[in-house]
């Protein structure tokens, strides 16, 4: 038998109304956070011209690119698979000329192919930011700060940020010996932390045991200020060493200065597994989730593969890993309800939709509809509809009895056999049903 042909692309999900009510409300949160550090958020294009984006790919992730060939020119054009890449190839190519630094913010969605086992999806949705034009601690330091706030902001629980060099490891691995194969391959292991591979790596390349042990350990070493002590006995007098050391002490200082040091652990093996890293590189990772949430880092020389050199750095969210790993009811706080009925007799459409709209400006949704039903029977109306639609709350406008400028408030709730109804003037149904204030971040 056959197995059974899927009915939707492997790797891509759809989200439906409330899961997406949930995501854009997260999103919204995070970008309007962002704003407030200055960062601007901008839009790209969903594909580009491979030979231009391509020279700041690695050989890696162009393997991974979706291409296809563009009708009109012939040239071959790929889904991104990197705004990293893309913001630095837009920013060298035109918006360098704009006054740096730059602070650029962006939700968007990357493709990349994944092998079906993986476990990774190939249609990755992205909130995040690059800082442009700044090279000193203090930029490292704000990009951290920012993520850090963020994912506090947004109550994701127990989340630790893997803070490291990438210019420690590489040391390390350049004055060991190995070639330049094998620097790749242990430097890959390194960063996903497959100790026995990295250990049969080095054994295959004939390594000396006194600096296997140290490049071993240096993968696995994880902490706080341990972890620098001991990179210190390591490098020695060493400047290859020392001066990653120096800024990532730098800025790890700084962050201790923010009341930000319980979130960090020190991981002189971290280097993020993407080529243009050449900085303070870090990962975030929280208990409720075997894989990291997203991560970012220094990538001073990226921009200048596209012909303008220019210090940067940043970082990237995985949405999806993130609203996965937070709480449903921080979620629903965050976000509106079920919309409100809003039920009146053909005749009074009209002044209805003036109701509906002076609600939608105060943030409420709001279904209208024109009932064709007696007035005598618009709360029997009501309460089939409510229940139907899953509403909790409907309005009922030009009911019997009712003043022209009052309406019938009926609240649902499942504790209730009958909806609760009582008489309100429209001017006050605002204030009474925004109810809690939103999840502020």
């Amino acid at each position: 038998m056959k197995p059974a042909r899927s009915l939707i692309p492997i790797g891509t999900a759809t989200f439906g109304p409330d899961t997406a009510r949930h995501v854009r409300t997260l999103e919204s949160q995070l970008i309007t956070r962002l704003s407030r550090w200055g960062y601007r958020e901008i839009i790209l294009p969903t594909f580009e011209y491979l030979d231009v984006l391509s020279v700041g790919l690695a050989p890696e992730v162009l393997e991974k690119c979706y291409k296809f060939a563009d009708w009109t020119t012939g040239r071959i054009l790929v889904l991104r698979p990197d705004i990293t890449a893309q913001i630095a190839r837009i920013v060298a190519m035109g918006m360098g000329g704009a006054g740096l630094p730059l602070r650029l913010s962006y939700r968007t969605t990357v493709f990349r192919y994944e092998a079906e086992h993986a476990g990774r999806e190939r249609e990755i949705f992205q909130v995040g930011i690059e800082l442009i034009g700044m090279d000193d601690p203090n930029a490292d330091a704000e990009v951290l700060m920012s993520l850090i706030e963020l994912l506090k902001a947004v109550g994701l629980p127990d989340f630790k940020v893997s803070l490291g060099h990438v210019g420690f490891y590489h040391a390390l691995l350049t004055r060991s010996g190995l070639s330049e194969a094998g620097q790749r391959k242990a430097e890959s292991a390194a960063s996903h932390k497959d100790l026995p591979a990295l250990e049969a790596i080095l054994s295959e390349e004939r390594l000396p045991r006194k600096k296997t042990k140290v490049i071993i350990e240096a993968a696995g070493r994880c902490g706080q200020d341990d972890v620098l002590e001991w990179g210190r006995a390591v490098a020695g007098k060493d400047v290859a060493l020392t001066r990653p050391l120096d800024r990532l002490e730098k800025v790890y200082h700084l962050l201790d200065l923010a009341g930000l040091k319980d979130h960090l652990l020190l991981d002189l093996g971290e280097s993020r597994g993407f080529d243009y890293y050449d900085g303070v590189v870090f990962d975030v990772f929280t208990s409720s989730m075997g894989s990291e949430l997203g991560g970012g880092g220094r990538y001073n020389h990226l921009l200048g593969r596209f012909g303008r050199d220019l210090p940067s750095t940043g970082f990237a969210l995985d949405m999806d890993r993130v609203f996965a790993s937070l709480d449903p009811a921080v979620l629903h706080a965050g976000a509106q309800g079920v919309p409100i009925l809003l039920l009146a007799p053909l005749k009074q459409f009209g002044a209805a939709c003036k109701l509906a709209q002076r609600l939608r400006t105060e943030g409420l949704p709001v279904i209208q509809e024109a009932v064709v039903v007696g007035k005598s029977a618009l709360i029997d109306h009501a309460r089939e509809r409510t229940k139907k639609m899953g509403a909790v709350t409907a309005i009922i406008f030009g009911a019997p009895k009712v003043p022209a400028q009052s309406a019938i408030l009926m609240k649902c709730t499942p504790q209730q056999k009958e909806p609760r109804l009582s008489t309100v003037e429209c001017h006050e149904l605002p204030h009474i049903l925004n109810g809690p204030p939103h999840v502020s971040v």
